[in-house]
């Protein structure tokens, strides 16, 4: 898979921010969208406290890693998925996180048929695609022109 073009894919849609702030669900949240977790330094500071674009760059890097290793417990074939699908599903699995994506069972089941279409069907039935309305109708178009 072309990380460099996923890595550019999740910078644009999460945007970056070096300031900790509270996402939309309340958590705290860092860098290209990273969730601050208990392990990480950031979890003792506060919001408006600044990381460094260094720091911001290896938390991108952990999460990206975690979440290709996440879509390939979810997909037993993840290799041999089209690129497009692997950028798609992981653009999603970024945002999500897996036990969120893992509820896509449908969408799941497409993809490991191969029906990219009936994929793309599955994208829009969920709460996912009103709350990131223009990330998500631009990966289920994606998703539904793969061939």
């Amino acid at each position: 898979m072309n990380i460099d073009k996923l890595r550019e894919e999740i910078a644009v849609d999460e945007g970056k921010k070096l300031e900790l702030y509270n996402d939309h669900l309340g958590y705290l949240t860092c860098g290209i969208g990273h969730w601050v977790k208990t392990t990480d330094e950031e979890w003792t500071m506060s919001v408006g406290n600044t990381i460094t674009e260094e720091r911001c760059n290896e938390l991108f890097e952990q999460d990206i890693q975690m979440t290709i290793n996440d879509c390939k417990k979810v997909y037993d074939d993840w290799d041999a998925l089209p690129e497009e699908v692997k950028r798609i599903s992981a653009n999603m699995m970024f945002n999500l996180g897996r036990p969120r994506y893992n509820k896509f069972k449908k969408m799941i089941q497409a993809i490991r048929d191969g029906d990219w279409f009936e994929a793309s069907v599955q994208m829009t039935d969920s709460k996912w695609y009103k709350q990131v309305p223009n990330r998500a109708k631009r990966l289920v178009e994606r998703m539904r022109v793969v061939s």
